[in-house]
């Protein structure tokens, strides 16, 4: 597996379509899973990684609109397409309340829905830019400066680790959403080799304990995947 391709799940109960789309979008560069209904898509996404998912409406078990819902629970960043026959207003306004980036009708041009795909791409590109260049993350009453490794409140200061702040920039920068364990190990630690593992746990102890006296802050295990920051 190449780790540079963008990984997109697809959604999709339309047989055809769906191995027409996984097909093309293999042969653009993508890495790609597809499934029939919106449980299997949603088993999908919690247990592998993806990059963007692009998800069909009207599905059995579970429909799209649905599944975006619990798919930002988990990743409220998690870029989303919708690809739908539907093509009335109140449609598309609930597609985007839904989590929309985009939203595409049936029948549409393999090439017009790359570009929308690359157009996405390169939104969260820029943002994920902008937020690693960012100087000043605040948590409540906390500041976080990430290039000097400190917090600070009133009253409070604490230098940090190289660890321990590489660990809170990466979960300041995807607040809310499940930071993966395998994920933080090898952007962090290089490797995410049972002694790394056991090491960032460690760091997770103390960052919790740099906030305990705030129960409206919270480093949280989520879905054994990982961990995620919670900010009332």
């Amino acid at each position: 597996m190449e780790e540079n391709k963008t990984r997109l799940l697809i959604a999709e109960d339309d047989q055809n379509l769906g191995q027409m789309l996984s097909d093309y979008l293999k042969v653009k560069g993508f890495e790609t899973r597809l499934e029939r209904d919106g449980e299997a898509a949603f088993k999908a996404f919690i247990d592998d990684q993806f990059d963007l998912c692009l998800l069909d409406v009207m599905m059995p078990k579970k429909d799209g609109f649905a599944l975006a819902r619990e798919i930002r629970q988990l990743k409220a960043k998690m870029p989303i397409i919708f690809l739908t026959a539907k093509s009335m207003e109140e449609d598309v306004k609930e597609g985007f309340k839904s989590g929309a980036d985009d939203y595409i009708t049936k029948p549409f041009s393999m090439e017009v829905l790359l570009m929308r795909i690359e157009a996405v791409m390169r939104r969260v590109h820029n943002l994920k830019a902008e937020l690693e260049q960012k100087k000043e993350f605040k948590l409540l009453d906390y500041s976080f400066y990430p290039d000097k490794r400190v917090i600070e409140k009133p009253g409070f200061e604490r230098k940090l680790t190289s660890k321990e702040n590489e660990l809170l920039r990466l979960l300041c920068m995807y607040q809310g959403e499940v930071v993966d364990r395998n994920d933080a190990l090898n952007m962090i630690w290089g490797e995410d080799s049972y002694y790394n593992s056991r090491s960032m746990d460690v760091y997770i102890t103390k960052l919790r304990k740099i906030f305990a006296e705030d129960d409206k802050i919270q480093i949280i295990n989520s879905h054994g995947k990982g961990f995620k920051l919670l900010v009332e």
